[in-house]
């Protein structure tokens, strides 16, 4: 079984990708072995997504050489 880690006490930081206006503004928060939280800066009370390290690496090298992303079902 996966567990959600402890966020309490998480320090969050903007992505260098985010506009900078205050807005579209996507957090981080390092030192959580094996699992990279993400979050909407404009919902800090939300409850952030979790992602493998593994598979947020992929996605970081996509968006650093441009690949899109495809919402489409």
């Amino acid at each position: 079984m996966k567990r959600t880690p402890d966020l309490s006490a998480a320090v969050w930081r903007k992505s260098s990708y985010s506009d900078g206006g205050g807005t579209n503004c996507v957090e981080v928060a390092d030192g959580h072995p094996g699992v990279v939280p993400v979050r909407d800066s404009k919902t800090p009370s939300a409850r952030p997504l979790v992602f493998a390290a593994s598979s947020w690496s992929v996605f970081v090298e996509g968006v650093k050489g441009g690949a899109s992303v495809n919402t489409a079902g």
